[in-house]
Order: C-alpha cells, then sequence, then structure tokens
C-alpha cells in the first residue's frame, strides 16, 4: 500500500536534505503530521523567509541578510589579515574560538577531480581583487583533507606570484577531518601553529 501523495511528496523534499535516507524522511514526515497548525505554518514560513533573505556576502562570500556581512562592516577588526575557508559553516566554527579578529574569504568548495570542480568553481576571483598592499597575510584554512590541500596549494602558488604572505593552518586537525567538527582547543591550536606555505 502506498502512502498518500502529499505525504509522499514531503518525504521526497526531506530526502533532498544531506544525509536523510528514505526511513528518516518517513520519520520526519510523521513528526510533521503530529505537529500542531502553528507549528507547521512557523516552519513553512521560516523555509520560505530563509530563501528569500539569506545572500552570500559580496566581498567575502560569507552568508548574511544584506549586501555585506557584520564581519566585513566591521572595523573594529584586523583588516590585514584574512583567514580563507571552505564554507560559511567554517567561519562560524572560527568564530567562536574568539581568537581570531581578522577578515575571512570563504570559497565556497575545493577543487575536486572527482565532483568536476576547478578553481574557477570557487570563489577565488573575489578574493584576488581584495589583495592589495594592507594585506599582511592570508591564512589558508581549508579542511585537511585530499581537496583541501590540492586547493591550498594551488592557492598559495597563486599568492606567492604576487608576493601575498600565505599561511596554513597547522595539522592538529586530523587529516579528513572537517573544521566544522573540531572541538574549539583542536582549532586554536591549529590557528596558532600555521606555518608559511
Amino acid at each position: 500500500m502506498n502512502y498518500p501523495a502529499s505525504f509522499e511528496e514531503l518525504v521526497e523534499c526531506f530526502k533532498m536534505l544531506p544525509g536523510i535516507g528514505n526511513k528518516g524522511a518517513e520519520r520526519m514526515a510523521y513528526h510533521v503530521l503530529s505537529m500542531d497548525e502553528q507549528q507547521v505554518q512557523r516552519f513553512s514560513e521560516a523555509l520560505i523567509d530563509f530563501k528569500s533573505n539569506i545572500q552570500y556576502c559580496k566581498i567575502c562570500g560569507h552568508i548574511c541578510e544584506g549586501e555585506v556581512c557584520d564581519i566585513c562592516q566591521d572595523t573594529t577588526r584586523d583588516q590585514t589579515t584574512i583567514c580563507v575557508v571552505e564554507s560559511p559553516k567554517d567561519v562560524f566554527a572560527m568564530e567562536k574560538l574568539k581568537e581570531y579578529h581578522g577578515l575571512y574569504h570563504v570559497l565556497h568548495g575545493t577543487m575536486s577531480i572527482m565532483d568536476g570542480k576547478t578553481i574557477e568553481d570557487l570563489n577565488i576571483n573575489s578574493l584576488f581583487e581584495r589583495l592589495n598592499d594592507n594585506i599582511k597575510e592570508v591564512i589558508i584554512a581549508t579542511n585537511p583533507t585530499r581537496e583541501g590541500e590540492t586547493t591550498a596549494l594551488f592557492l598559495a602558488k597563486l599568492l606567492a606570484k604576487q608576493n601575498i604572505p600565505a599561511t596554513r593552518i597547522a595539522n592538529g586537525l586530523p587529516i579528513g577531518s572537517n573544521l566544522d567538527y573540531a572541538d574549539e582547543l583542536t582549532l586554536l591550536k591549529s590557528l596558532e601553529g600555521r606555518k608559511k606555505i
């Protein structure tokens, strides 16, 4: 016996989310069924508002509700350092440290032969547009994965051509892990132990 069409449609929508299979999607659909009308309304409005209001900062690529994110607008931050990360999740992970006070640049991914992602698919051109005489260091904080390392090396070579000092966060992070899963102390040690590349 098949589920009703509207139930099936909701299951299919939940399956679009990463890590959600058929069983998980069905559990979520049953949970929505048990929610009252106001909760469902709030949930659906939050999704629509999120998609309408959240965009990428035109300077650094971080998420924000305006054209420019709060970090780029903050004149008290160190304007001489840019930390390059893979995704907005990594910015939030670094900000939890409360130890880094520079600027960020979000690549929105890494170079990946498997996924067919090249340097042109990343948010790199706008990084080089930001580089001026004020920038004293670019910290490359891509994840310590094969793709993250490849991207870091490529970036370091491009930066070296422009005589911009580049450092790489230390590998206090295990190879194959992601920044947003690391505990704060490990992240802090990685940041402190960065080295020139």
